[in-house]
């Protein structure tokens, strides 16, 4: 259990039984006893008599299980790299009424710990467990060959949403799931969110666009959606009402479960124009001036301690007045952007609240509100407004300043996929140092606000026990009454390693609920264990063991401002050693420092070279399709066009920011590879002909992401040209369309004509082949 007190649950009767009390033993048994008459084709053992007639029968009904009396509806809303210090409860000059509303309801914790990035932060809110132990020990699209980074959920830790629904829950997800393993397309839903627990599911996985974003309803994925009035936002609570609103129709008198987890306010940065304009002009004195507003207004709420220092600004982090005036307007639109941003969100939970008040819900449902980690720093020093290219090119190069001023405008819309610079995230993350992907306290530390009407009598007081991230699924669980068993769907579970946190609903001076928690990320390393936090930045490549630790005492450091590692050598060889008891514990082990470049983003046993799509394919998720990046490969398109006017799209892989497509415009083959925003567009000598046609696009990769394209029309060269593309890991987190081009459009050439559509029936299929 992380090294602190004991587990929440224990051995009895072949179940792990909740200790609390506040579960009357009738449904722990009754539970049990369901189980035991369970047969192996998941029916319930049937215990009537059968005759040869009905009269001679007796009839033994299924009875459904039931949720403890009184348990409550559940809500988690995870936010997405929001700081510790961007909700207006939490001192933030960005407007969050429904959220400070909701806080001054509920209790607001301070000492709450994420696992900085999202996927292992996902994986230990939904199973209660340590993310190693489940096999999320980094991003899901970074799978190693070893148990603590499969990708995926281990079986072996049930999910919230499975032990629910088993406990007599409705169970609903909408929004990011970003703990699937990669190539997991429609071919491959095993770990998909119906699969782990939830009867509905309508989100998205990793990251999408606001404007045109990339969905899944249930197992199916969905054309990217679009249209000038669509917003995602709006779009992920309509459901959730939806979703509410027919479970009440249907079942009044059973509680839900809804994971809420909207794309804000990871990036991109976007919002309605109308919520932008409103902090027009109110970042331009800057981010340091910003983070001492916030610093400042965060001790006058009480939500850090009076005595709190401000740290010095992140190292990279160049003073505001250093910047020159060009790179300070880029800079300050793109916060505005990001401001935006969150208040659009904060009005969307605020309809959620509402349509529960409206229900008369509010008082029976434990609401918890938390962010998955600190905020970003993949914008770097001046900001981007295409944040996959930021990510992913391999010389870790900046757009351009002047690149980035001929689109400022466009920061905040569907033409821009921007993340702001990371001065900004320091501000976010006030008063903590450093950033997501960190261990440190700016990328672990986020906001925590948890409010049940019914139970919890609070009105927006401080909590300051140590909470961590694996600690929610353990109180949601007793809340419901719930039981674990020591087998799920066959598979022997793994204890929980969080704890129940309810004693501090009522107890302002309630104990910490552990006395250890571990954290590691890309070899970084950090232990907290009664309050006492040491830190291992890891330089990538070098030796584990010359790592140098910090040392702070957060009893005394609230901000870890000041690292007293000199002067206590003992305690920090105590804390190393303790480290490494956690991670032989909590299957951290090996540690491996590999960015996420030197990943194959997949099983490497498992690579396909050869891909066949029908038009009837529609869309497929960018996990399912094969990295052409710095590849030779080969398009090829099956036509039987009618006429001299059947163009459209054959195949276009990506969006407006990243990709390439194959086209027929005018009766020409076109092939166009847009690298990061700039488009290489390469036509036909001539016209492809009328009827049956073999067209191929091949890449022949000459050197380093540079090569030679060819078209071939049934064995005949008909044109081509060079290309070359940014050295980068991929070009695209986007999706593929078969037959059209949906969503952002990854070429400006057709997108006059919406999603270009070729002809039905006038194209075959398209074959990828590409050389590993």
């Amino acid at each position: 259990m992380g090294g602190g007190r004991k587990g929440l649950f224990r051995q009895r009767n072949g179940m792990k039984i909740m200790k609390w009390l506040s579960i009357p033993p009738l449904v722990a048994l009754t539970f049990s006893a369901n189980l035991a008459a369970t047969t192996a084709l998941g029916q319930t053992e049937f215990r009537g008599k059968i005759g040869d007639t009905v009269a001679q029968s007796q009839p033994d009904f299924e009875a459904p299980v039931r949720a403890a009396a009184g348990s409550p509806n559940i809500i988690y809303i995870l936010l997405d790299d929001t700081g510790f210090g961007d909700l207006g409860i939490y001192g933030s000059e960005i407007a969050t009424p429904n959220i400070d509303k909701f806080a001054r309801g509920g209790l607001v914790y301070n000492n709450f710990h994420t696992r900085a990035v999202c996927s292992p932060s996902r994986a230990a809110l939904l199973t209660g467990r340590n993310s190693h132990s489940v096999g999320v020990g980094n991003l899901s699209n970074i799978v190693n060959g070893f148990p603590n980074k499969r990708g995926h959920i281990s079986h072996a830790s049930a999910t919230v949403a499975e032990l629910l629904r088993t406990n007599g829950y409705s169970t609903f997800m909408v929004g990011k799931w970003h703990n699937t393993p990669p190539l997991g397309g429609t071919s491959s839903v095993a770990e998909w969110p119906v699969q782990r627990g939830f009867d509905r599911f309508y989100g998205f996985h990793g990251m999408t666009d606001q404007f045109h974003p990339e969905l899944m309803i249930d197992n199916t994925v969905q054309p990217p959606r679009s249209g000038p009035d669509y917003n995602l936002n709006e779009d992920l609570v309509d459901r959730s009402l939806q979703m509410i609103a027919s479970h009440i129709a249907v079942a009044p008198g059973k509680p839900f479960f809804l994971y809420l987890a909207p794309g804000a306010t990871h990036a991109p940065h976007q919002a309605p124009l109308s919520y932008i304009a409103k902090y027009k002009g109110r970042y331009d004195a800057g981010w340091d001036a910003m983070r001492t507003e916030r610093f400042h207004r965060q001790k006058a709420l009480g939500v850090i301690p009076a005595d709190t220092k401000l740290p010095p600004r992140d190292d990279d982090v160049r003073p505001w007045a250093s910047l020159t005036p060009a790179q300070k307007a880029i800079a300050a639109r793109m916060q505005e952007a990001y401001a935006g941003f969150l208040e659009q969100t904060d009005h969307e939970i605020g309809r959620l609240l509402g349509f529960l008040d409206k229900a008369g819900l509010r008082e029976n449902t434990m609401i918890v509100l938390m962010s998955d980690n600190g905020a970003s720093r993949e914008g770097e020093q001046l900001g981007t407004t295409n944040l996959t290219y930021n990510i992913t090119n391999q010389a870790r190069k900046a757009q351009d300043e002047a690149e980035l001023l001929a689109h400022l405008d466009d920061v905040g819309t569907e033409r821009s996929y921007g993340n702001y610079p990371h001065g900004w995230a320091m501000v976010s993350n006030t008063p903590f140092r450093n950033f997501k992907h960190s261990v440190q306290a700016g990328g672990t530390r986020t906001p925590l606000i948890i409010s049940w009407q019914g139970r919890i009598p609070a009105d927006g007081q401080v909590r300051n026990q140590f909470v961590d991230i694996i600690d929610i699924t353990p109180t949601a669980l007793k809340a419901a009454g719930a039981v674990l068993p020591t087998h799920f769907n066959g598979v022997k579970q793994m204890p929980l390693e969080g704890e129940d946190i309810s004693a501090t609903f009522a107890d302002a001076k309630a104990p910490d609920p552990r006395s250890t928690q571990y954290f590691e990320l890309w070899g970084n390393r950090s232990i907290w264990s009664n309050g006492w936090v040491a830190y291992a930045n890891h330089r990538k490549g070098t030796p584990f063991e010359t790592d140098h630790w910090q040392l702070f005492n957060t009893r005394k450091d609230f901000s870890l401002s000041t690292d007293i590692a000199p002067r206590n050598p003992r305690k920090v060889e105590e804390l190393k050693r303790l480290w490494w008891e956690q991670a032989r514990q909590f299957n951290v082990l090996p540690i491996d420092d590999r960015a996420m470049g030197e990943f194959g983003f997949g099983n490497p046993e498992e690579v396909v070279t050869t891909y066949t799509f029908y038009p009837e394919t529609g869309t497929v998720p960018f996990s399912a399709l094969p990295n052409l990046s710095n590849k030779s490969f080969s398009v090829t398109s099956f036509f039987n066009r009618k006429s001299t006017g059947s163009n459209g799209v054959a195949i276009a892989s990506g969006d407006r920011f990243g990709g390439f497509s194959v086209f027929v415009m005018d009766g020409y083959l076109n092939f166009v590879f847009n690298d990061f925003g700039k488009e290489t567009r390469i036509v036909s000598d001539r016209q492809i002909a009328v009827g049956p046609a073999k067209v191929e696009v091949r890449f022949r990769k000459d050197n380093a992401f540079q090569g030679t394209i060819e078209f071939l029309e049934n064995g005949r060269r008909i044109g081509g040209g060079p290309l070359s593309m940014t050295p980068a890991a991929i070009i695209s987190w986007a999706a593929t369309d078969i037959g059209y081009d949906a969503g952002s459009p990854v070429s400006d050439a057709y997108a006059q004509f919406g999603t270009f559509p070729f002809p039905k029936n006038e194209l075959e299929k398209v074959e990828i082949h590409f050389q590993p």
